[in-house]
């Protein structure tokens, strides 16, 4: 059970990460967006990822377009998803495959998303990585999200495999952060339900965890 205290304390820190990253200019999201494509690229997890979600910016988050586009224009054979709200189980995501002639469509945060299409859905234990937009972290690879708690109900099955198996399943999907160094905070309030990540990456450096 978390108490209200930290509830309330998770709340104000979000809310206060949002407007930093929001205020940064457009200047800095670019420079941010090519530093993210440069330590993507140095990333182990992805060197042999096949499927690879991640998303669109709508709230300041670090664009991973010119990671995404660099992909597509090489001879690679990744594979890019969105995150969908979930058209029958409230609260989760599903993952449809994205290129660049995927047509999209706002949901109802104003978000852009792949418009529903079951032939194109990847189901989220076929994802080898997924990228997913932080709010705040901390060194110790804690995770502040945006509050709807969309990935952590997704990824739940994540944490009874490792749970029951007492080990991380190589079916599972690697969990990467990626933020702004900005919303590096010194320590975050954890929840019970938060589910831990593989890895963190900025546009400076890359923090890599054990959560075997």
């Amino acid at each position: 059970m978390v108490s209200e205290q930290i509830l309330k304390s998770r709340t104000a820190l979000r809310k206060e990460l949002r407007e930093a990253r929001r205020a940064l200019s457009a200047v800095q999201q670019e420079e941010a967006a090519v530093g993210i494509a440069e330590q993507l690229h140095q990333l182990p997890l992805l060197n042999h990822a096949r499927n690879i979600a991640g998303y669109l910016v709508n709230d300041g988050e670090v664009d991973l377009g010119p990671y995404i586009a660099s992909q597509w224009q090489s001879t690679s054979s990744k594979q890019f998803a969105l995150p969908v709200l979930h058209p029958i189980c409230k609260g989760h995501l599903l993952f449809l495959f994205y290129s660049s002639h995927t047509a999209l469509v706002k949901n109802k945060y104003k978000i852009k998303e792949p418009a529903l299409s079951c032939q194109n859905v990847l189901p989220t234990s076929q994802c080898d990585v997924i990228l997913m937009p932080l709010v705040g972290f901390d060194i110790k690879g804690n995770r502040l999200g945006m509050g709807g708690g969309y990935y952590d109900r997704t990824l739940a099955f994540t944490q009874t495999k490792r749970h029951s198996q007492n080990q991380l399943s190589p079916n599972n999907p690697k969990l990467v952060g990626i933020a702004h160094d900005i919303q590096e905070v010194k320590s975050l309030p954890i929840a019970p339900w938060d589910v831990p990540l593989d890895a963190i990456v900025t546009p400076t450096r890359t923090l890599i965890f054990n959560n075997t």
